[in-house]
């Protein structure tokens, strides 16, 4: 019983501090602090000046009331006092910057696997730069071999 029971501990610690775990755990803890940036960015420094260019529009006060079980449409001052009195709404302002939100996260994404793969582009050329330096080819039957080998291990040439 308590062998069995070490094993699946010894097995979770394995998981646990296998290096893609950590790594993963750190991309989400990032992710989601990377996310209330730009969501602060979107609601406090991009729509308010297009709310003012489009005549002191505030998104966040951009909803529809639904009219109430006695097919009234009562109109309310804000957002707030709508929820606040039990309406229905549909908060299209609210949308819009949530979809914002997610096109900068998503554009500021991609920047970043751009940006990766170039740095992973120019690790693998001068890795291949340098397992090129480091090998030869066999006159024989064409193998890649060290650079330092007399003797093909493929076709045993003489080199």
């Amino acid at each position: 019983m308590f062998k069995k029971i070490k094993k699946y501990a010894d097995e979770f610690k394995t998981f646990a501090i296998k290096g893609n775990v950590v790594d993963m755990a750190v991309g989400i803890i990032i992710g989601a602090a990377f996310g209330k940036i730009v969501d602060s960015m979107v609601k406090d420094i991009i729509m308010p000046p297009i709310g003012w260019i489009m005549g002191r529009v505030d998104f966040t006060n951009l909803y529809l009331t639904l009219p109430n079980y006695d097919g009234q449409i009562v109109k309310y001052p804000s957002l707030d006092a709508a929820q606040q009195a039990g309406a229905v709404t549909i908060n299209y302002g609210l949308f819009i910057n949530t979809l914002i939100s997610f096109i900068f996260v998503a554009f500021a994404v991609f920047l970043l696997i751009k940006f990766i793969n170039k740095l992973r582009a120019a690790v693998e050329t001068k890795s291949e730069a340098q397992e090129i330096k480091d090998t030869k080819t066999c006159p024989r039957c064409f193998s890649t071999i060290n650079i330092n080998a007399t003797k093909c291990p493929f076709c045993t040439t003489d080199l």
